[in-house]
């Protein structure tokens, strides 16, 4: 790691140096008694950790203000799933599985809190909201130390890490309840860890680094099954430098009885869940296999694969499409030192990894999104991020422009590739604006996608950056960096605005609103017929918030003796009410029918 007196350049013969940085090239400069006044005050002990606090205080209260309105589940089943999850966490009453399947609970675990305190489940939805924003603006403090550890100054770092943690595919998903919150900050914990255990240091700090490797990884996998990848790439990764001696053997082996350990606390809590509910198990194994062999449906594999890599590139704006690039390049380079080549190597087999699996387990909705599907690759973006800025920083001209040159050419590549391939499915099949919203703020169309206008703008903007670099050199560079964050605040508060807000708006009927239509009161205990609205049926899993809910059908499966409340649609027109469930028991009685919205509910008297 370099001191703050020095930056990095490349020597015309590509190995890189460092030589004392002058005052011209200062990033603030010294000629304003303000640019004083920081200088001193940044060489005491306080000022950086004052000023990371104080960013990540920014941050969080950012997302809270985004968030500020939302109270309901609109994303279904997974927000569903999620907070049932969490609500069994938090010692409360199991209910129906809104996913049909138990899902991993370690994100549930941490917003289990909530359901502890809140009384309702307004409150508790708040709650989580709060508690999603404090999660995902640890964003910024890591990918601070992320770009410490590429040599970038501490005021060039903050400056890029405030960036980083206002990219909206970081602050899309934060604004639901949805794994996507923490796995961003898993993975740059992972990421860091491993650079950590890799680099030369004491054994004690190179065995410490190890074994949050090996906790990042587990928890990761405890989150979410793609932290499945990375469990099965940390493995890789500690046989591999196990085998070559490329760390202490003590470190390694201390961060594998971690992972062991660490395996032990995922499979607990798997079958504990598991044991809470009446559902079958995870099917998601089956459909990657058959993603991956079934020739019928391989190609549809593969073009989702590059579809979403190519999303992944221009939801960064091109930077992360360099990081993948140089990470690419680095890995049949010697003149990268050995703990970047491996982890960059990682990064991108994890990309890669995580494209094919989601979109082999993607199932055929006929959906334009689930060809560029933007959600499962988000968790890396800012680790692509921050290593993009780095080239930025550390590239020479030439190698810089090789650089771009690639990643648009790739890019352009990718994107043909998924045009020719899919062909008029992207126009023909179902629009879902939640799906890309990146893609749709920087083609400025909300009701279409349109890849190449997409993949333009992500160049105009990658374009300008590299042209500010070339024109100011490094010195320039943090100027670069506000203008981004300042950019990456606009864009996720209009994607918020166009995207997130119409769509939780749309979905309040499926939740609150249908809620008290049916007089449902949070004691309840409800069964929800098969053939209610299925958004319905999954919302209510988390409305009746002291109660449970059942899903079944009144007319040929049981009704448990603990219900007190059963929501039908309406029987045929012209038709009584009653005509519905024929030879309903003496003790159930139709008390409201809404004709408007189509169902009825039934009460025990």
């Amino acid at each position: 790691m370099q001191t703050s007196a020095e930056t990095v350049e490349e020597h015309p013969d590509g190995a890189v140096g460092s030589r004392p940085q002058s005052d011209g090239e200062r990033p603030f400069g010294v000629t304003t008694r303000v640019a004083a006044w920081f200088e001193r005050a940044q060489g005491r002990r306080w000022f950086w950790p004052g000023a990371l606090a104080a960013g990540y205080l920014g941050e969080v209260l950012f997302r809270l203000v985004l968030v500020r309105h939302l109270y309901y589940p609109s994303v279904h089943a997974d927000e569903d799933s999620y907070l049932v999850l969490a609500r069994v966490l938090a010692g409360r009453g199991s209910t129906e599985m809104p996913v049909g399947s138990v899902i991993p609970g370690g994100y549930p675990l941490l917003i289990s809190p909530a359901f502890r305190i809140a009384d309702d489940p307004n409150t508790a939805y708040h709650m989580i909201m709060g508690i999603n924003a404090l999660l995902n603006a640890l964003v910024l403090p890591l990918a601070f130390l992320a770009l410490r550890r590429f040599g970038l100054q501490r005021p060039l770092a903050f400056v890029f890490a405030a960036a980083t943690a206002l990219l909206p595919p970081v602050v899309f998903y934060s604004q639901y309840v949805l794994s996507d919150t923490v796995l961003p900050v898993l993975i740059l914990s992972w990421l860091l860890c491993m650079h950590g255990w890799l680099s030369e240091g004491s054994l004690k700090r190179r065995t410490w680094f190890a074994a949050g490797t090996a906790a990042a990884a587990a928890y990761t996998m405890a989150t979410h099954d793609r932290g499945g990848v990375v469990m099965a790439l940390t493995a890789v990764v500690f046989l591999g430098v196990l085998v070559l001696r490329w760390a202490p053997w003590k470190s390694t082996v201390t961060g594998l009885g971690v992972m062991a350990v660490g395996l032990g606390f995922v499979k607990a809590l798997s079958t504990w869940l598991n044991n809470q509910f009446d559902v079958d198990a995870s099917k998601t194994g089956t459909y990657l296999i058959e993603g991956i062999t079934n020739p019928d449906i391989l190609q549809r594999t593969l073009t989702r694969t590059i579809g979403q890599i190519w999303y992944f590139m221009i939801s960064t704006w091109g930077i992360g499409g360099l990081a993948v690039v140089v990470c690419l390049f680095a890995l049949f380079s010697k003149r990268f030192p050995r703990p970047f080549r491996i982890v960059g190597g990682v990064a991108v087999a994890l990309l890669f990894g995580t494209a094919l699996a989601a979109a082999a387990t993607l199932p055929e909705d006929w959906r334009i999104d689930n060809w560029v599907y933007a959600r499962y690759c988000s968790y890396l973006v800012p680790v692509s991020f921050v290593t993009g800025v780095a080239v930025l920083h550390r590239a020479g001209r030439r190698s810089l422009a090789y650089a771009v040159a690639g990643t648009m050419a790739l890019t352009v590549l990718i994107a043909q590739v998924v045009i020719w391939s899919a062909g008029p499915l992207l126009v023909k099949q179902v629009f879902i604006g939640w799906g890309m919203p990146d893609a749709l703020f920087l083609a400025s169309d909300w009701g279409r996608l349109n890849m190449w206008r997409t993949t333009a703008a992500a160049f105009i903007i990658l374009g300008a950056i590299v042209m500010f670099r070339y024109a100011g050199g490094r010195r320039v560079l943090w100027a670069a960096g506000i203008s981004l964050g300042l950019f990456a605040a606009f864009a996720t508060t209009t994607i918020t605005e166009q995207i997130t807000d119409p769509y939780t708006a749309w979905r309040k009927t499926y939740a609150t609103d249908f809620t008290k239509a049916a007089g449902i009161k949070s004691t309840d205990n409800a069964v929800l017929a098969w053939d209610i609205e299925g958004n319905i049926r999954m919302a209510q899993a988390f409305e009746v918030y002291k109660g449970r809910v059942w899903y079944r059908d009144p007319r040929w499966q049981p009704v448990p003796a603990e219900a007190t409340l059963i929501a039908t649609p309406l029987p045929e027109a012209g038709k009584a009410p009653e005509s519905y469930w024929k030879d309903h028991p003496a003790e159930w009685y139709v008390e409201r029918v809404d004709q408007k919205r189509g169902f009825m509910v039934w009460r025990k008297r």
